[in-house]
């Protein structure tokens, strides 16, 4: 089934509420839990806290847990906003459809597609390497982990292979993802409780918590970038709305739900680390820069034992596997949606008949994303390594324009009752002033020359790549205009139907 480009807006929708226009997916194919499944999987929980717990430890010692909640809160403040937007405007383009209402087809296009398409290919080279070599070190011989070839080769392998799962469907998809989602936690918790148990352990202390404890502004802030990473991800799951049980309130909620299981997680994680091996600079200790990448790694033998510990480095393969499967998911779905409202070449709204999938976009985020990854390796491995340190930039430059897209496209009903002016208008604007306030330190931070592992002319390779790839989306946009006139000129009012709100406005 393909749709053609006469489908650029129009559709059925609900009588209850305004929906997203048809687009041949297979809609109620998943339920809650499956979607709040998608969610944390694409955060890559055991992956993601293993790599970055030991840098905030680095950065602010036994405050790392008081980081990550601090890191919590523009996650939060911006999942409202994702969550009252998806109730108004439940469509799997997401971002690209909720700015292009709010903003205009160009910041739409630019903001809410090209930036977070950039950072999920970055986040998915990373991914797939991490899996790849940690799949190596538990299966292969000792030295095979180490060879780039054999790392990129296998990479290349398990992404083909996610591309596959991808394009068959969500019921497939979340049912693999309950079964790797359940060995991240079941190791995370393990591990936990084996540190809390541990003889020795130090008992956790509330002032781990104590958000005025830092030593300035500068580690605090560093320490809560590393934290807002962690987290991200999260908003793949509101990609397959219009494929869950309630489009317009089943997304949202898993939204808070999820992201609520992650940081319980990683705060018990966090806890249990930090009392168990200190924050010391050698041997296990969270401080030791030999442990800044992998803290399990470090702990899991001496407390679980060899056995044990291959199962948690099992789990981490597993995350990091796992997170790229709705990446792809969410993905495939964004072309979609933005090739059904004509801001795309309409092979991307090939629908695949028996699974109901946007096959061609779904392959085509797979074959970009191995691409990328070849590129990169190609040009230099510590290029790579800046891609995936940029995305920081990236996350905080499309989450808090997102924040204020709440804010501006609910302008007219913020005094219709005090919950729609916190949840349409404070606390939206509060993420996105957090998220812009986290955009610019990153860029200060990321600027410098020895920032990262390369650099040009002085200027440090992070903040070239997030920055360059950023301003790369504006001739791509000019291509895309030339392309697809009518979508820029009347985007902003075809990707949803007007509010009655802002109906009766137009008429008066």
């Amino acid at each position: 089934m393909t749709l053609d480009s006469h489908d650029t807006g129009a559709g059925p929708r609900a009588a209850a509420s305004p929906g997203p226009p048809g687009k041949g997916l297979r809609q109620g194919s998943v339920g809650l839990l499956g979607v709040v499944a998608l969610g944390l999987s694409s955060t890559a929980p055991a992956y993601s806290i293993a790599v970055t717990l030991g840098l905030v430890t680095m950065t602010v010692g036994h405050l790392a847990p008081a980081a990550l909640l601090i890191g919590f809160v523009p996650i939060l403040l911006t999942a409202f906003a994702f969550r009252e937007l998806n109730r108004d405007m439940p469509d799997c383009g997401t971002t690209f459809v909720w700015n292009t209402r709010a903003f205009g087809p160009w910041t739409g296009w630019l903001v809410g597609s090209w930036v977070p398409t950039v950072a999920t290919l970055f986040a998915m080279t990373a991914l797939a390497q991490v899996s790849a070599t940690y799949l190596l070190s538990v299966l292969g011989p000792d030295d095979l982990a180490g060879d780039g070839a054999a790392v990129t080769v296998t990479a290349l392998a398990l992404l083909a292979g996610t591309t596959a799962l991808a394009r068959r469907g969500l019921r497939i998809a979340t049912g693999i993802q309950y079964a790797l989602l359940a060995l991240q936690l079941v190791a995370l918790f393990g591990t936990g409780f084996a540190a809390f148990t541990a003889p020795g352990a130090a008992t956790p202390s509330l002032s781990w918590l104590d958000p005025f404890a830092f030593d300035g502004a500068g580690p605090f802030a560093e320490a809560v970038l590393l934290c807002l990473f962690i987290y991200w991800g999260w908003d793949a799951l509101i990609t397959v709305n219009e494929e869950s049980s309630d489009a317009d309130r089943v997304p949202g909620r898993a939204v808070l739900i999820s992201t609520s299981v992650l940081l319980v997680t990683y705060l018990f994680t966090a806890f249990a680390a930090v009392g168990y091996a200190g924050t010391g600079t050698t041997g296990i200790g969270l401080g030791n820069p030999d442990n800044a990448t992998d803290f399990l790694a470090a702990l899991a033998p001496p407390l679980l034992g060899n056995a044990l510990a291959t199962v948690v480095r099992l789990a981490v393969c597993v995350s990091a596997l796992s997170a790229m499967l709705p990446c792809l998911v969410g993905g495939g779905r964004s072309l979609l949606s933005m090739t059904t409202h004509g801001a795309l070449p309409k092979r991307f709204a090939h629908i695949h008949p028996r699974f109901r999938t946007p096959t061609v976009g779904t392959v085509f985020f797979g074959a970009a994303t191995a691409v990328t990854l070849v590129v990169l390796k190609t040009a230099a491995p510590r290029f790579l390594g800046d891609a995936i340190l940029c995305v920081g930039l990236l996350i905080a430059c499309y989450y808090g324009v997102t924040a204020f897209a709440c804010v501006w496209h609910f302008r007219h009903r913020l005094r219709d009752s005090a919950r729609d002016l916190l949840f349409k208008g404070v606390l939206p604007a509060l993420g996105g002033l957090m998220m812009l306030a986290a955009l610019a330190r990153s860029a200060y931070d990321t600027i410098a020359p020895d920032y990262g592992g390369t650099s040009f002319h002085g200027i440090g390779g992070v903040f070239l790549l997030g920055v360059g790839s950023a301003a790369l989306g504006v001739p791509v946009v000019l291509l895309v205009r030339a392309r697809f006139p009518r979508f820029f000129r009347e985007g902003g009012h075809s990707v949803a139907p007007p509010t009655t709100t802002e109906s009766a406005r137009n008429e008066s």
